[in-house]
């Protein structure tokens, strides 16, 4: 249910790429890509989705995203998977430093 954020995951093996895409999820939201073509690639993706207007709870309005997280690596130019996960806004995530 939105709003969401999107961590996605490209290159390496399709199962590299699903992993790339569950530690896009755990970059901070304010984090900035320090590739200028991936943070461009973030910023038109969250631009393009939260054009959607699906809005909170899906009731309209637009904030569908909070965010989209883009991690990479290196593969065969014969395939480029690309692994796409959804996260709540409910994000639970603590930081403790000992």
């Amino acid at each position: 249910m939105p709003p969401t954020v999107l961590g996605i995951g490209i290159g390496g093996t399709m199962d590299y790429a699903a992993k790339l895409s569950k530690k896009a999820l755990l970059r901070e939201l304010d984090d900035i890509n320090s590739d200028p073509y991936y943070k461009e690639l973030e910023d038109d993706i969250l631009r393009e989705v939260n054009s959607l207007n699906i809005g909170p709870g899906g009731l309209g309005g637009n904030i569908t995203s909070l965010g989209v997280k883009i991690e990479h690596y290196p593969t065969h130019i014969a395939g480029l998977p690309v692994a796409i996960s959804v996260n709540c806004w409910a994000d639970r995530k603590i930081k403790v430093e000992l």
